[in-house]
């Protein structure tokens, strides 16, 4: 395993590039599974952990669900001082008795101070620990004003309740207000962003805020050059199967030319370096101009296996050549 140091310029710490995401653990992924999972992820050098307030709650969960299967196991394992934990606070029904809406009328909780607040020491309780060592607002909240939302998150920092903030799901302008913000009322900047990227890339959509575009990298690599750090985490990097399985359906706005192009060409790389088609996807990841950490998902030991192969993958010239260039 590979690690690096995330900051927000106040607060620093060690992760590895790899970050687990555990959003079924509790549910399609059961209880016995998820802790096999997470103690393979700790025992190859893995840190950093993601979980949000409302997974599971999309199907058949409480919503929380991941939340406590992680806190039993790091009070079962002792193993709170080995990992990094990220949660997320925004995405959850507004109105527990109404169907979750992305489109008006929305029906998530959003970004306000009181729900921020209120939620992150709920968090707390679920995962059983002191610190949210990472804490995400999971989407852009247009209803609530930049400087309240910006201003929770500096509250909670300050509180020590909550080492390093971040957004997903934003559009770049919204990102670059937020840290200008954080700025202007003197409180730590979001020190990450995680936005869907994998090696494919979308219809350049109207109205698609979730992706990190070349611009959204660009923007972090000048950031974090001017001193004031962020990473870009990339969700959803392998698609849940589809860049490799060709009865899964490619993604929404992914469906083009362009994309069957590049998985023939990433299939053709896989094949020659002997590594898997997910290997070669997260390599490319991590070893881009502007490396990110991918949040990769497993359902079993053996294939969280598998994807721990591209932690020490490193993709020869010619062959990111060729990636890059499709």
């Amino acid at each position: 395993m590979r690690y690096r140091t995330i900051s927000n310029g106040s607060t620093s710490f060690e992760v590895s590039t790899l970050c687990l995401g555990t959003m079924w653990f509790g549910t399609h992924t059961d209880e016995k599974t998820a802790r096999a999972i997470l103690d393979r992820f700790l025992e190859a050098g893995g840190t950093f952990l993601d979980t949000s307030n409302n997974y599971n709650g999309w199907d058949g969960g409480h919503g929380r669900d991941s939340e406590d299967v992680l806190g039993r196991w790091l009070a079962d394992r002792r193993a709170r001082d080995q990992v990094r934990i990220a949660t997320k606070v925004g995405a959850a029904k507004k109105d527990p008795s109404l169907p979750l809406r992305h489109d008006p009328p929305a029906n998530y909780q959003g970004l306000g101070a009181e729900t921020i607040a209120a939620e992150a020491r709920e968090s707390l309780r679920h995962l059983g620990v002191d610190r949210l060592d990472a804490y995400y607002g999971h989407v852009d909240d247009y209803g609530t004003p930049l400087a309240e939302t910006v201003g929770a998150f500096g509250t909670l920092q300050a509180e020590g309740l909550v080492g390093i903030s971040g957004i997903s799901n934003v559009a770049l302008h919204r990102l670059v207000e937020a840290r200008e913000e954080a700025v202007r009322q003197g409180v730590a900047p979001y020190g990450l962003v995680q936005q869907q990227r994998t090696y494919p890339y979308p219809r350049p959509d109207v109205g698609r805020h979730n992706w990190a575009s070349a611009e959204m990298l660009d923007y972090a690599r000048a950031s974090s050059q001017a001193g004031s750090p962020l990473a870009v985490v990339a969700y959803s990097p392998l698609m849940q199967g589809a860049l490799l399985r060709d009865d899964k359906p490619l993604w929404d706005g992914f469906d083009h030319p362009t994309t069957h192009e590049r998985l023939r060409v990433l299939r053709e790389v896989a094949a020659e370096t002997g590594a898997t088609v997910h290997q070669v996807v997260l390599a490319w990841l991590l070893g881009g101009e502007v490396p990110v950490i991918p949040v990769i998902g497993a359902s079993s030991v053996a294939q969280l296996d598998e994807l721990l192969g591209a932690a020490d993958l490193d993709l020869d010239p010619v062959s990111r050549a060729r990636l890059d260039t499709v």
